[in-house]
């Protein structure tokens, strides 16, 4: 008997502009498969990110079981904007007729709400049927803390970044990223990764950051580069902003944070950060660009 169609969906997450932003696939499944077809499918579509959703029967809020895999042999326990993505997904095409999700991740379970709005104007209590035109989507994320980075060689860090000129070196205790400061935003965009060298290095990836143009609109920027994990440099990453939040809600006394991830793609994130309950909540949109159905 042949297998059943798999239907998936192919979205650019933390952009209202096709093309930009970080792509995620999203396949729709009715039942487990096992971890060489998740793996293969990922490798298939080699999106940095792809999404494996399973509907969670008999709950008073939609919750789906998620999985997550990389291009590159790996699964994640988290992935920002794969949620983003998925969450995008069930709420535009009616799969969903709720305004809030609950994904049940590896990492636990995480809430994505629908924020409708008008005029670009954000209307949270718009009712089903109301007239709406575009809406965000707000994650709630556990905030990762910022520890001091102690590894003997920093001077591997100063190569990785191809001399760039950094003023401090944290790292992030939940990812395990190392979070490299520079001296401005305009620094971070004109960072030269050597990938090899970074392959080299502790914990998952580099996170690069530095303090926003005052003009830009914008508090902080940033890139991320995980070539481990296959993805040599991420356009928009979800949970390397769980420790940038920290970094710079502390740092700029604030707690609310518009964010801009400076990769080729380019993505905007808006940030809250719930001191009391360890959280940093995002506010992103989506867009879906490609849909169709795996055969195998």
């Amino acid at each position: 008997m042949a297998n059943k169609p798999v239907k998936y969906y192919v979205v650019d997450a933390f952009t209202d502009s096709a093309f930009k932003g970080n792509p995620a696939a999203v396949c729709l499944l009715e039942e487990e498969k096992d971890n060489q077809w998740l793996q293969s499918l990922a490798a298939e579509f080699n999106m940095p990110m792809t999404a494996y959703l399973i509907p969670i029967h008999g709950t008073s809020v939609p919750r789906f079981g998620v999985r997550y895999f990389t291009p590159a042999s790996t699964e994640v326990n988290l992935c920002g904007h794969a949620t983003l993505a998925a969450a995008h997904t069930l709420f535009s095409s009616g799969l969903v007729d709720k305004n809030v999700i609950e994904f049940v991740t590896l990492s636990g379970v995480l809430t994505a709400k629908k924020i409708s709005t008008i005029n670009g104007i954000s209307a949270p209590n718009l009712q089903n049927g109301e007239a709406k035109d575009e809406f965000y989507i707000e994650l709630d994320f556990p905030a990762d803390p910022i520890a001091e980075f102690n590894y003997n060689d920093t001077s591997l860090i100063s190569e990785a970044l191809n001399g760039a000129s950094i003023i401090d070196i944290k790292r992030t205790e939940i990812a395990d990223d190392i979070l490299v400061v520079v001296t401005s935003g305009i620094n971070v965009t004109e960072v030269q990764p050597q990938l090899d060298v970074i392959s080299k290095l502790p914990g998952r990836g580099v996170i690069v950051t530095g303090i926003a143009p005052p003009e830009s609109g914008f508090d902080f920027y940033s890139r991320f580069f995980a070539p481990k994990y296959g993805i040599n440099e991420d356009p928009v990453c979800g949970t390397a902003h769980c420790g940038l939040a920290s970094y710079w809600s502390k740092k700029l006394g604030k707690c609310d944070l518009n964010a801009y991830q400076a990769s080729a793609r380019g993505g905007i994130l808006k940030l809250h950060v719930d001191e009391q309950k360890q959280s940093v909540f995002f506010r992103g949109k989506a867009v879906i660009v490609l849909e169709g159905c795996v055969l195998v």
